[in-house]
């Protein structure tokens, strides 16, 4: 789990204690005042000059009794709670210390990486200039890598949902992507295979039975990790698989995604491995929220199934979560490989009068 994820959930628990905290003051001022209306009917009674009334006053003052009493038993039953839930935040608490240092370890890493390959990337840029000035045809061309070959086929995307803890709204980003792609103008050549609770082996059997042109995950991720969920009734920690993983699961298929969106954050940083296996990856460069995310996702189909290109869609999108007035439009980031081309790319193209449906890269 990603420190955001611990941090929420000792915010909830020091919720919980502070309601406990009250519930043992509130029921440890009515034993007090329970007790003073008993002492004060006793002596009331002291001072009765009649058996009837003497009486009356005494069993006033044990009712009295009686209910400070009960009320110094539920302030120790909340006690007991106060304790439970101290305990359980001190344990979050160690958690999310934890988290945040493994997430404080990755971005260093992850920074060193990118400066390797910033690098890498500067002396090939280098080499790239000194072969055009030797060449004497002075004319550049750029070859595209050849993508998947054209098939009379639907766009196929497979969306994958992951939130064993229950705090994420994996189904109602489903639900709009759905309804977004139904209402768009090429929804005949769009095919989803929608997963609300994934787990790693629904995925892997995606991979090879659906085939998907898209692969899109939405829940809890890092820098370096994917929550998938374990298959179990009820809320339960997380199944983590690294990214190395996940990427080398991609790679592994014979009919490679053309696409990988991460909806989850700080997953931005995975997608400098998988543009060296699928032509374009999507992530989240920090923290982003449900209805940021939600939005961004719904807009990106609605836009592909349009007919926009890859890099379109993508510009649409974060265009749309800034006009809803959400505050995340820059963390989706689009990457890709150098010898393909974001805006000139389709994933969805209309056939020509006649011919079946395809999902063909432009």
């Amino acid at each position: 789990m990603n420190s955001s994820y611990y941090r929420s959930q000792l915010d909830r628990k020091n919720r919980a204690r502070a309601d406990a905290e009250k519930k043992v003051g509130d029921f440890r001022q009515k034993e007090a005042d329970k007790r003073a209306k008993a002492t004060k009917e006793r002596v009331a009674a002291e001072k009765a000059s009649s058996l009837s009334t003497r009486q009356s006053k005494q069993r006033t003052a044990q009712r009295y009794e009686d209910d400070a009493n009960k009320a110094a038993r539920d302030a120790g039953t909340w006690s007991a709670t106060v304790a439970k839930l101290s305990k359980e935040a001190a344990d979050l608490a160690a958690k999310l210390s934890k988290a945040e240092q493994t997430e404080r370890a990755a971005a260093e890493k992850a920074h060193q990486r990118e400066q390797e390959q910033a690098r890498r990337h500067a002396t090939v840029s280098q080499r790239r200039i000194e072969s055009r000035l030797s060449t004497t045809e002075g004319q550049v061309r750029t070859v595209l890598k050849e993508l998947r070959a054209p098939k009379p086929e639907k766009l196929r995307v497979l969306l994958l949902g992951a939130a064993s803890a229950g705090d994420l709204r994996v189904g109602q980003e489903q639900q709009r992507i759905r309804a977004a792609v139904q209402s768009a103008t090429h929804r005949d050549l769009v095919e989803l295979d929608v997963h609300p609770a994934a787990t790693a082996d629904v995925f892997l059997d995606a991979l090879t039975r659906f085939r998907p042109h898209v692969v899109h995950f939405s829940g809890h991720s890092t820098q370096e990790l994917i929550a998938f969920e374990k298959g179990e009734d009820g809320f339960h920690e997380s199944a983590i698989v690294s990214a190395s993983a996940f990427a080398r699961a991609i790679a592994a298929v014979d009919d490679k995604p053309l696409l990988v969106l991460l909806n989850s954050c700080h997953s931005a940083a995975q997608t400098g491995n998988l543009v060296g296996i699928v032509p374009f990856a999507i992530g989240m460069s920090d923290t982003i929220g449900d209805v940021d995310a939600i939005t961004y996702a719904a807009r990106f189909y609605a836009a592909v199934a349009d007919g926009q290109s890859v890099q379109g869609a993508h510009l649409l999108s974060q265009a749309a979560v800034e006009m809803n007035g959400l505050l995340d439009h820059d963390l989706p980031t689009l990457t890709w490989a150098t010898n393909v081309d974001p805006s000139a790319t389709k994933l969805v193209t209309p056939p020509p009068e006649g011919r079946p449906a395809a999902a063909e890269p432009a």
